[in-house]
């Protein structure tokens, strides 16, 4: 998956926090549909079924909060995370905390970064990890 939006690398770092997690959003549910039907699922309600899991906000929190207690991440991804995490997005959904939900969307500003900014590679580490997080039933740091 290549950048496209991005001409010079480095601009990503200048964009809000949020502007990183609408497209982190994105990107994250595409890698998430490509591993399903990759696995072999093609009935799309258990695709749907199945995505949920991946792609709400507590496994995206959680994902994070492990690589951060794994010591996973460089110092520039955990200032973006961070800066993700304390982004004011004037709403939180009902049915998770505020808390989580500054998580997930901090976990989606670091992936919106990291492909906005071409580190397609670090980007698939880390799609890897979350998925591992997911199907091993990893949900606490």
């Amino acid at each position: 998956m290549e950048a496209r939006i991005m001409k010079e690398r480095g601009k990503a770092r200048e964009m809000k926090s949020l502007t990183l997690a609408y497209m982190g959003d994105a990107v994250y549910e595409k890698y998430v549909r490509e591993h399903l039907i990759n696995r072999g699922k093609v009935k799309v309600q258990e695709l749907h079924s199945l995505a949920i899991r991946y792609v709400k906000a507590d496994a995206q929190a959680n994902a994070l909060k492990n690589w951060l207690a794994q010591g996973i991440l460089t110092a520039e991804e955990e200032q973006v995370a961070k800066r993700g995490r304390n982004a004011k997005s004037g709403s939180v959904p009902k049915s998770t905390s505020v808390q989580t939900y500054r998580y997930s969307t901090a976990f989606e500003a670091l992936i919106g970064y990291l492909y906005l900014d071409g580190q397609t590679k670090r980007l698939e580490e880390l799609m890897s990890l979350a998925m591992t997080n997911v199907e091993k039933g990893v949900d606490k740091p």
